[in-house]
């Protein structure tokens, strides 16, 4: 039977009785089902090493990349290098790069100018979702005051508010 004062945790239990001081147990073999590292297993997460190994991945190949574009085709020759693309794709393949980003970014913000209705159209103002402003005033009792419902403020009360309200 389990101590009443026990405090359960997914990691550990914490008996924080009375009679004895308190004292940490760690969960059985059976009970550790999750992945985080409990009480005895040690070691790095599998994110964790993804991680690394791209992160020296992409330093490895960046160095092979300024290698290849770089040197002379003699020095390459002489290392027993024989076999690599030709040194025209060295700026070709950035430069297409940069050119497909600005163009996605330029199709991107013509999709959304396209998308976005015009400044003198009456949809800027009022959608398929606006709600008036309910006109019943309820009961009220005392000093407390209920809490409105919400609706859209009219363009009459912005531009009254706004451009009228000069003192």
């Amino acid at each position: 039977m389990e101590d009443p004062y026990s405090v359960s945790s997914p990691r550990r239990i914490l008996s924080l009785s009375r009679k004895r001081r308190a004292t940490v147990s760690s969960l059985d073999a059976d009970e550790r089902t999750s992945g985080f590292g409990v009480s005895g297993e040690h070691g790095p997460k599998p994110s964790e090493v993804y991680g690394f190994v791209g992160s020296i991945s992409t330093v490895v190949a960046t160095v092979i990349f300024f290698v290849w574009a770089y040197l002379p085709d003699s020095w390459l020759h002489s290392i027993g290098i024989f076999y690599y693309p030709n040194k025209h794709w060295a700026l070709a393949v950035p430069a297409y790069f940069m050119v497909t980003v600005v163009l996605a970014l330029g199709f991107y913000i013509g999709l959304n100018f396209m998308s976005t209705p015009p400044p003198t159209s009456f949809n800027t103002v009022f959608d398929e979702f606006s709600r008036d402003p309910s006109s019943s005033v309820p009961s009220v009792n005392g000093d407390e005051l209920p809490i409105e419902s919400m609706s859209d403020i009219g363009i009459n009360k912005v531009n009254e508010l706004m451009f009228n309200n000069v003192n």
